[in-house]
């Protein structure tokens, strides 16, 4: 009997622990508030005034094409299982003449928006452009996340805004982390799964930072043995790996000038104390590798700190 009600009494506080830290809660199999993530993101309050709302997801197969808008910020969405949490579509780049960037599986608008524990995946065949997540928003974090896709998988899709990425694994084909935001990737792992570029970035010759790979894993799927580190979108491109595992197969050259040597000029490429057997730099004949006075301006807090001391590993 006694362990029955200590049973009793742990039940009723793991639900309490819910409904405490959880203001909605999303289930495919019809015991949350909601079945789909979209209806549970349509119900909260536009620029909500009584700050963070936090969307618990548990495990399921959410087919749904996600849309946060600017007007929805401070939202938390949790999923219950990294793994098996998966938000997923099938559009690419060729469908109705669609172009790249509609073709995303989650688009994020909104400003202080925080995704940990989750798959987003764009599982279209390969026959263009695929997004998986479209970022537009200010201030977002990604802890513990999956962003699996092909060609073009992250798009950070607006120069001047900020996104941190924190133990996240990443896969792609082609220019897939491309974008000009700033974004800090950190401990992340990234597999590149063709003969191709790791990233394109566009950052604008007026931004200071664009990506920064910080103790990242970079690993090439079987019969990859050719791979760059980067190629610049636009001409002032800033891409920076440094503390990273470089694997066998990355090119000695590093970087891709895009088919236009003008751009060696100007892409802002470089990296600071890889390790791996493609950290070797003596074949850099263009990208700049940092002494360490020099890497020494790299830290999370310079780079997304912006005009509001932004301090993401607090969010």
């Amino acid at each position: 009997m006694k362990k029955i009600l200590l049973l009793v009494a742990l039940l009723a506080s793991l639900n309490g622990y819910s409904q405490q830290h959880y203001d909605i809660i999303v289930d495919r199999n019809g015991t949350g508030n909601f079945r789909n993530i979209q209806q549970a993101i349509d119900s909260v309050r536009a620029f909500n005034p009584a700050g963070t709302v936090t969307i618990f997801i548990k495990k399921g197969f959410y087919k749904e094409k996600l849309v946060i808008p600017t007007y929805i910020c401070n939202v938390r969405l949790i999923g219950e299982d990294r793994d098996k949490t998966i938000i997923n579509y099938d559009d690419h780049a060729n469908i109705n003449k669609m172009g790249t960037f509609r073709t995303f599986t989650l688009k994020i608008c909104g400003n202080d928006i925080h995704l940990e524990n989750l798959t987003v995946e764009n599982t279209a065949a390969q026959m263009g452009q695929a997004v998986a997540l479209h970022v537009e928003g200010d201030r977002v974090v990604f802890v513990n996340c999956r962003f699996l896709g092909n060609q073009d998988t992250i798009y950070t899709g607006r120069e001047n805004m900020r996104q941190y990425f924190l133990n996240c694994f990443i896969e792609g084909t082609t220019d897939f982390i491309f974008g000009p935001s700033t974004a800090w990737f950190e401990g992340c792992t990234i597999l590149c799964k063709r003969n191709s570029y790791i990233s394109a970035a566009s950052t604008p010759q007026n931004i200071k930072y664009g990506y920064i790979f910080n103790h990242c894993k970079i690993l090439l799927a079987d019969g990859i043995t050719n791979e760059y580190l980067g190629r610049p979108w636009r001409a002032y491109a800033m891409t920076l790996f440094m503390n990273c595992e470089l694997p066998k197969g990355i090119q000695p050259v590093g970087w891709d000038n895009w088919r236009n040597p003008e751009n060696e000029k100007t892409a802002r490429f470089m990296e600071y104390n890889n390790s791996g057997p493609g950290a070797d730099t003596s074949g850099r004949t263009w990208s700049k590798v940092l002494t360490k006075k020099e890497a020494a301006e790299f830290t999370v807090e310079n780079v997304l700190k912006g005009y509001d001391g932004w301090k993401p590993r607090e969010n």
